[in-house]
């Protein structure tokens, strides 16, 4: 997530007009990662890459069948409702962009994504992400930690820009969860997170643009499950899933 970033709409991508000149976007084609494989029945990410002013980019996507709903902090489609793809983008160092969800928007327009969606971003190198697994719950994690440091930090700091370092975080469930307990997954798959980086070594809770995204099935008549904390069944799976892929993340980009 980008401070300053306007309020995402709820019914799919802003339009782009023609005459916006900030991201050219001249290709997208499909690059299958070969080494990493989801287990049986999981939905997994497609790893996409892109040419855009002169960059040769990465970027992640989801596409979601019509049941599933997300509760997310992205700077795209953030909130809690039915979205129909989510996307992780890579994009350049000293990131230059003050519209990063109108950005979003035209990849998801090159991608010819349509319907709401959930867009994040980092300088992260997308093509690194890594994964974990716990029990049918699946995290994907891209790991960027150029700008870390702790949340509660002095007045002063909290001033400097905000740069596309960022931890970007997006699981996936099996199981319907009710509104709270989306929320609490939420704060479960951060409570994980700050865990895991602090295991790997680092001094730090994460990045001032970390984001998170949890997708889960619609709820039915019994309003889905209402707990995801740490010690309930489906948020200890969400933790062990995000702290396994937050940890191999942070080796590699210490």
């Amino acid at each position: 997530m980008i401070a300053g970033a306007r309020q995402p709409r709820e019914d799919g991508p802003p339009p782009v007009p023609p005459s916006h000149q900030g991201c050219a976007i001249r290709s997208v084609r499909v690059q299958l990662p070969a080494r990493r494989r989801e287990p049986a029945g999981e939905l997994r990410a497609e790893l996409r890459d892109r040419h855009e002013d002169g960059h040769h980019l990465h970027h992640l996507l989801w596409r979601l069948a019509p049941s599933l709903r997300v509760c997310s902090s992205a700077v795209l489609g953030g909130g809690i409702g039915p979205r129909a793809w989510i996307l992780n983008a890579q994009v350049p160092g000293g990131y230059p962009r003050l519209d990063p969800d109108r950005h979003l928007a035209e990849i998801a327009a090159a991608e010819g994504l349509t319907g709401p969606g959930a867009g994040l971003m980092t300088a992260a190198d997308v093509a690194a992400y890594t994964t974990g697994h716990d029990g049918g719950v699946t995290a994907t994690v891209t790991t960027g930690l150029g700008v870390r440091g702790w949340a509660a930090a002095p007045e002063s700091a909290t001033h400097a820009p905000h740069r596309p370092g960022t931890v970007n975080i997006v699981v996936m469930l099996p199981t319907a969860l009710s509104d709270a307990a989306l929320v609490n997954a939420v704060a479960t798959a951060t409570e994980a997170k700050v865990q895991a980086l602090l295991d790997a070594g680092l001094d730090c809770s994460g990045t001032p643009t970390d984001a998170v995204c949890v997708a889960a099935p619609e709820p039915g008549p019994d309003g889905g499950e209402p707990f995801a904390g740490p010690r309930s069944a489906w948020g200890a799976r969400i933790a062990r899933a995000v702290h396994t892929a937050v940890l191999a993340g942070a080796r590699t980009a210490r």
